[in-house]
């Protein structure tokens, strides 16, 4: 129960702050001589971190589902729709060799490394006004492949996908906004299908329900602090993080 709740822990934090989840699930049991959690383990871990989502933005999703057919509300369905289109299409027919890419933690070192660039980069932008109900069909494929590009593990999926809205002219904080949003139908789609497929072999245990449970609150305060911080200080103390903890692993594992 305790180990579930480890990685509840490490799942719940490293989910929302750009610093990478699956990188992280990686290169910490490489790094500490430890068993890693499976795939569908970690799936059923991001259900907790899906509640944080829907919690902190209850009401985004209370329009989206009570008010479907308004004009914001059908903006942003649109949006969704667009974006996640490519993570789908990228993340069934490339599922073999990015499960590859999770038995190599010198890979995933490499990659959170490219994730610390790309945030370094997004220091440079200019600053955006725009929010996403002003988006276009075009910022949202740019977000879309960004978070595709994240089914890498070590790519962290809100910090690119964040990077990729501010690059758009979306706000920090309407970029983070977006991507999390976006983050809802990607989380919820793999969790739950490997939650049933675990669940369908047997190897449900009970003491995932902690780990997630651990995951859901510890998420909750990710998304609380770096909403705050990625106002005031953008993504650059996380691409100074990524970097070094990227290049410290990759010297390491």
């Amino acid at each position: 129960m305790l180990i579930a709740a480890f990685w509840g822990l490490v799942q719940g934090l490293t989910e929302f702050l750009p610093i990478s989840s699956s990188g992280h699930l990686v290169l910490i049991p490489a790094l500490l001589g430890m068993d890693e959690p499976d795939l569908a383990t970690t799936a059923v871990l991001h259900l907790g971190t899906l509640l944080a989502i829907l919690w902190y933005y209850r009401s985004d999703v209370a329009g989206l589902v009570l008010r479907p057919v308004s004009r914001s509300s059908r903006r942003i369905w649109w949006l969704l729709i667009l974006g996640t289109i490519p993570a789908a299409v990228i993340g069934l027919t490339l599922k073999s060799p990015i499960e590859v890419v999770f038995s190599e933690p010198w890979l995933v070192a490499v990659c959170l490394m490219i994730t610390g660039v790309l945030l370094l980069g997004s220091h440079f932008l200019p600053k955006g006004r725009r929010r996403v109900e002003d988006a276009r069909s075009a910022d949202a494929g740019v977000v879309g492949m960004a978070q595709a590009f994240a089914l890498l593990p070590g790519i962290s999926r809100s910090g690119v996908t964040i990077t990729a809205g501010m690059a758009q002219g979306l706000s920090r904080t309407e970029a983070a906004r977006y991507g999390f949003l976006l983050g809802i139908p990607a989380i919820a789609g793999a969790g739950t299908l490997e939650a049933i497929e675990l669940i369908d072999s047997g190897g449900f245990e009970a003491s995932l329900l902690v780990g997630t449970a651990v995951a859901a609150v510890t998420g909750y305060a990710a998304i609380s602090v770096l909403i705050r911080l990625i106002g005031r200080f953008g993504l650059l103390p996380f691409a100074l993080y990524c970097l070094a903890f990227g290049a410290a692993s990759y010297l390491l594992v």
